[in-house]
């Protein structure tokens, strides 16, 4: 029976209206949010499968669209799960619908937003485990601020346990995650959560600064060189776009900013160097080593901020499918 038009927050209604926009527009639409805007839509949009026609008439008015019928194909977890994909790539979009239907931990969530800084204050005498459970609950690039906020006779230890962690017990997630709610007050599945790793170890080093990710890697080695290795194989850095093709690297050029590039090459080795001027007109390659040589003397850090921009724009494309970078020892056909 149909009956007045329920009450909807925003979030709700932005899940119906992609919804009602079918696969390829919801995908661009979802390109320009971030993670955590995702999450949050994602968890409104399972709940839009049976969404009642005279709801979706109103959100449609509201967003002053047209909807012919008012009856739109859904696919429910089907769906969200291609619009992911298309939005994000696979890998992107694995990690989105895992972290929606998990177990959330409340205290555990705070933590995203609370400043590096304020949080390594709060965890730093914390057992080494435990703060890397913290940092695996993280985005990369907070866990990277976190790490080089540590006391630096924490940090190979922590690191350390955060690339060899595999699961953790719900139990031991409730306590610690209850525990962090209580501090910050004070100044569908229970199954273990993968979390930490080779792979998200590898993506937080690239982000810290060549000093702080020498002296962690050289903590991790002294206790386990093979776990060294495998971190730094899946470690991609300045140096690695060496290994795009000459498409690639023309593509790269598109999208990354005229100020970083100039910058960026002043840190770079010789060959990553040529790479990017060969893939210029000659007259660009003089523009931009004449440009390079009227900088004078420049900050280290502002080099690897530069080099680091590069490397976001790279990754993006290559989540996106339009470059390809080689692995280490992988070959191309």
């Amino acid at each position: 029976m149909a009956g007045e038009p329920k009450q909807m927050s925003g979030e709700q209604k932005a899940a119906i209206l992609l919804r009602a926009i079918g696969e390829e527009a919801a995908a661009q639409v979802m390109k320009q949010l971030d993670p955590k805007e995702i999450k949050k839509l994602g968890h409104y949009m399972n709940g839009t499968a049976q969404i009642s026609k005279e709801d979706e008439e109103v959100v449609i008015s509201e967003f002053e669209s047209a909807s012919a019928t008012g009856d739109v194909q859904f696919k429910g977890n089907e769906y969200i799960r291609s619009v992911l994909i298309k939005a994000l790539g696979p890998e992107k979009a694995k990690a989105i619908i895992e972290s929606m239907t998990r177990k959330s931990y409340p205290g555990l969530e705070a933590l995203k937003w609370v400043d590096a800084k304020s949080l390594a204050g709060m965890i730093k005498v914390e057992h080494p485990q435990t703060i890397a459970v913290i940092l695996a609950h993280l985005e990369s690039e907070q866990a990277s601020q976190l790490l080089a906020q540590l006391p630096e006779f924490l940090r190979g230890d922590v690191a350390l346990r955060l690339a060899t962690m595999e699961e953790v017990q719900p139990d031991v997630l409730e306590e610690l995650s209850n525990t962090m709610q209580e501090a910050l007050l004070s100044n569908t599945g229970m199954r273990a959560q993968s979390l930490g790793g080779t792979e998200m170890m590898a993506d937080i080093m690239t982000r810290l600064d060549k000093n702080t990710e020498g002296n962690i890697m050289a903590k991790i080695a002294e206790k386990s060189q093979p776990l060294a290795d495998a971190i730094r194989a899946l470690m991609f850095v300045f140096d690695d776009l060496i290994k795009l093709d000459d498409r690639g690297m023309q593509e790269l050029m598109k999208e990354i900013s005229k100020e970083d590039l100039p910058l960026a090459l002043r840190g770079a080795n010789p060959n990553i160097k040529d790479k990017f001027f060969k893939n210029m007109s000659s007259r660009a390659a003089e523009m931009l080593k004449d440009d390079m040589e009227s900088k004078g003397p420049v900050k280290i850090t502002d080099v690897e901020r530069s080099q680091q921009n590069i490397l976001k724009v790279c990754r993006k494309l290559e989540e996106e499918g339009r470059i390809v970078v080689a692995g280490a020892g992988e070959e191309m056909l």
